[in-house]
C-alpha cells in the first residue's frame, strides 16, 4: 500500500543549459507541489503504513533547504530542473523513509514529473 504526503515549495531558478532567448533561461520562480509516496505493508495493530508525522519530519530539513532559496543556489541543483528536482529530494528523504516509492514535482498545474527511484 502506498501512502502520500503533499507539500509545497515557493523557490526560484532558471535553466543555464538553455539558449538565452528561452523564457526558463532567465531566473523565474514556481510554486512546486511536491507528492512524497511511501510503500509499506499495513500494520495489523496500528492500521496504517506509517505515521504521517514521522513524513512530515523527514521532509522538514528539505523545505528548509529549498522554500524561498534559488535552486541554483544549492549544491546539487546547479541546474534545477523537476527531474533532477525529483532526485535531488528522493535523496535527502530515503535514509529517513526507506519505504520511499516515489516522488511527484509539479512545477505548474499542467507540468511535472514523477521519478520511482534509481
Amino acid at each position: 500500500m502506498d501512502i502520500f504526503n503533499v507539500f509545497h515549495l515557493e523557490s526560484a531558478r532558471r535553466l543555464p543549459h538553455l539558449p538565452a532567448e528561452h523564457p526558463c533561461a532567465r531566473l523565474h520562480g514556481h510554486s512546486f507541489r511536491v507528492e512524497v509516496h511511501v510503500a509499506g505493508p499495513l500494520d495489523p495493530r496500528l492500521g496504517w503504513v506509517l505515521d504521517f508525522a514521522d513524513v512530515k519530519a523527514a521532509w522538514q530539513p528539505v523545505h528548509a533547504a529549498l522554500d524561498h532559496r534559488c535552486l541554483n543556489e544549492v549544491e546539487g541543483l546547479e541546474n534545477p530542473t523537476s527531474e533532477h528536482l525529483a532526485v535531488w529530494i528522493w535523496d535527502r528523504l530515503k535514509p529517513a523513509l526507506p519505504g520511499l516509492s516515489k516522488i511527484v514535482i509539479q512545477e505548474t498545474a499542467d507540468s511535472g514529473c514523477v521519478y520511482t527511484g534509481p
